[in-house]
């Protein structure tokens, strides 16, 4: 995600990185909210979050492959195949967050951490900061892929089609991560 907010700021601008990064943030909170109070409610729908893992795993596949397909048929400056749609960035943002079940599990273990160490108390008060926290943080994050990737990337005068070419080599290793994790260490 932090690489398409990069490639929308480079091909469309930074205002619909920002709507992107918005939209990728505000899921982030949620699924943060999840994790801080619906653990119960996650267990009684665990084959839901295993079918949502398993289309992750086709999802990336497939965006991974037409990725590189793009880049091969690639003759001039086109837009990633990610960003070749109509789709506002925010609604993207959303989508692409709320498809990525990789950051259930990691608010799940680390919110768990934090608790039973105590280091965030059981308070309504303590949550919600700790969720604007960390949807700044998303955030911030995110500002650093859009106007850093923004400047590297011009810097050295990168194409479209190297960056679809990376682009599809990030989604065959997120989709390849993904696989093992439902393969092999299911969090649920």
């Amino acid at each position: 995600m932090s690489f398409t907010a990069t490639q929308i700021c480079i091909q469309e601008g930074a205002k619909k990185a920002w709507m992107y990064a918005i939209g990728v943030a505000i899921v982030e909170m949620i699924y943060l909210r999840f994790a801080l109070t619906g653990m119960d409610w996650v267990i009684q729908h665990r084959n839901w979050f295993i079918a949502l893992g398993w289309i992750t795993v086709l999802l990336f596949l497939v965006l991974g492959v037409l990725a590189f397909i793009s880049a091969r048929k690639q003759s001039k400056e086109e837009r990633s195949v990610i960003l070749d749609n109509k789709l506002h960035r925010f609604l993207l943002g959303l989508t692409m967050s709320a498809l990525n079940p990789v950051q259930i599990p990691f608010w799940f273990l680390w919110t768990s951490t934090m608790i039973q160490t105590e280091v965030l108390p059981v308070t309504a008060t303590a949550f919600h900061v700790f969720t604007i926290g960390a949807g700044v943080g998303t955030i911030g994050g995110l500002a650093l892929y859009i106007h850093g990737g923004n400047w590297l990337v011009k810097k050295n005068n990168t194409s479209n089609k190297t960056l679809n070419k990376i682009m599809g080599v990030i989604f065959i290793i997120t989709a390849l991560i993904q696989l093992y994790r439902m393969l092999y260490k299911p969090w649920i």
